[in-house]
């Protein structure tokens, strides 16, 4: 079983080896599903963005510019 911590303020690093397994890198979603007393965590689908590979366009001051369009 892989473990992490809860700090005070409610943040955790999610483990490499899960971030591995769910090909999650920086930057990227992550889904939550609780059931019970359990927590499923999962990797958000594609999203329908053709520019989405395009990371050199994905600076904080292009999401303020175009993040509404």
């Amino acid at each position: 079983m892989i473990t992490s911590k809860l700090t005070s303020k409610a943040q955790t690093t999610i483990p490499a080896l899960v971030r591995t397994a769910l090909g999650r890198k920086a930057g990227d979603e992550l889904v939550y599903s609780v059931e019970g007393d359990r927590v499923i965590l999962g990797a958000r689908g594609p999203v329908d963005d053709p520019f989405a590979t395009f990371e050199e366009w994905s600076s904080d001051a292009d999401q303020r510019a175009y993040g509404k369009l």
